[in-house]
C-alpha cells in the first residue's frame, strides 16, 4: 500500500467518520422525531439490537444475487422515509426527493461504473441520510450512553469474532461488490479507494448523539475525538504496523475492535467526571423559530438524572 492510499483512505475515512456523527448531532439539536411506545431503554434492548447485527450478514449471503440490490433499494427507502417526514412533510415532495437519490445511485452504477466518484457519492450521501435517522430515532427515543457504550463493546467482540474466527465479515463484504445500494461510504478516484461501513458510521453516530445527549458540549467533544482517533485513524493505521512488525498486512481490520473498547472507557470517564446523564425530557424542544438561536444549557450537578429514565 503506498503513502498516497494511506493518506486518501485516513482522510476519506476520517471525513465520513466525523461528517455523519455530526449530521445526526445537527439533526438532533432541530428536529424532534416522535418518540416510540417503547418504554425506557434497557439492558433487553441491547440483547435485541445485537441479534438483529448478528442476523443481517446472513440475510444479506441468503438472497440471491439478483434480490439483494432490490431489497437493500427498499431498506434504503424506508429508513429515509421514517427518517425525514418531520423534515419534509409533504409526501409527495418526500418520496420525489428519496426516488431521485435512489435513481442517482442505482445510474451512477450502471451507467458510470460501480468505481466512479459519482457513483460513491451519491450511494454515500444515501448511507449517511440513512445513519442520521436510525439514530435519531433511537437515540431522541430514549437511548440512553450507557446502553449504546455497551452496544459497541459488544460489537466489537462481535468484529472481532466474525473476522478472525468466522470469516463472515470479509465474505460479506465480497457479496455485496458488484452491486448498487452497497451498505458503506467512502470514494474511489485517481486510482485510490477507501470505504467505511454502515455498521461503523451507526455505532459512531449513536455514540455521538447519545454523548451530547447526556452530557452537552463536553460529551461532543470527548466522543468526537474518540471517533477520530479509534474509529478511523488507528483502524487504517493498523494494518501498516502490522505489515512493519510481521512482514504480511492482515486482509481485514475491524474498526471497532478500537472504537469499542475506546467508547466504553470514554463513557466511564464521562460518567465519573460529569456524573448521571441528561435524559431526553431535560433536552429543550425547539419551536421552527428558534431553530437558528437557541442553545443548549451546560450540564450541571443540579440537572442531571439518571439514565434509567432517558
Amino acid at each position: 500500500m503506498s503513502a498516497g492510499q494511506d493518506l486518501f483512505q485516513v482522510g476519506v475515512t476520517s471525513f465520513y467518520a466525523l461528517a455523519v456523527p455530526a449530521g445526526a448531532v445537527l439533526y438532533f439539536r432541530t428536529v424532534r422525531v416522535p418518540r416510540p411506545p417503547v418504554g425506557t431503554f434497557n439492558g433487553r434492548d441491547i440483547v435485541v439490537m445485537m441479534g438483529f447485527v448478528l442476523a443481517l450478514p446472513f440475510l444479506y449471503l441468503a438472497l440471491p444475487g439478483v434480490a439483494l440490490p432490490v431489497v437493500l433499494a427498499l431498506v434504503f427507502a424506508g429508513g429515509l422515509t421514517v427518517g425525514y417526514q418531520p423534515v419534509v412533510g409533504r409526501a409527495p415532495v418526500r418520496w420525489a426527493l428519496i426516488l431521485a437519490l435512489l435513481a442517482a445511485d442505482l445510474v451512477g452504477h450502471q451507467v458510470l461504473g460501480a468505481g466512479t466518484p459519482f457513483y460513491w457519492v451519491a450511494n454515500s450521501c444515501i448511507v449517511g441520510l440513512i445513519v442520521v435517522s436510525a439514530t435519531n430515532l433511537n437515540v431522541q427515543g430514549g437511548m440512553p450512553l450507557k446502553n449504546v457504550a455497551w452496544f459497541v463493546l459488544l460489537l466489537a467482540v462481535y468484529d472481532l469474532t466474525f473476522a478472525t474466527v468466522i470469516p463472515l465479515t470479509q465474505e460479506l463484504a465480497e457479496a455485496i461488490q458488484g452491486y448498487p445500494f452497497a451498505p458503506s461510504a467512502g470514494l474511489r478516484a485517481g486510482g485510490f479507494g477507501a470505504v467505511i461501513g454502515m455498521g461503523d458510521l451507526l455505532a459512531y453516530s449513536l455514540y455521538t448523539a447519545a454523548a451530547y445527549k447526556a452530557y452537552g458540549r463536553s460529551g461532543l467533544r470527548a466522543a468526537l475525538g474518540i471517533v477520530l482517533a479509534f474509529g478511523s485513524v488507528l483502524p487504517t493505521l493498523a494494518p501498516l504496523a502490522v505489515e512493519a512488525l510481521t512482514g504480511s498486512a492482515p486482509a481485514l481490520v475491524p474498526a471497532q475492535v478500537f472504537f469499542g473498547p475506546a467508547a466504553f472507557a470514554g463513557y466511564l470517564v464521562l460518567r465519573r467526571r460529569l456524573g448521571a446523564e441528561r435524559r431526553m425530557a431535560e433536552v429543550p424542544v425547539r419551536a421552527p423559530d428558534q431553530t437558528r438561536s437557541l442553545r443548549l444549557t451546560p450540564v450541571s450537578g443540579s440537572n442531571r438524572s439518571m439514565a434509567s429514565g432517558s
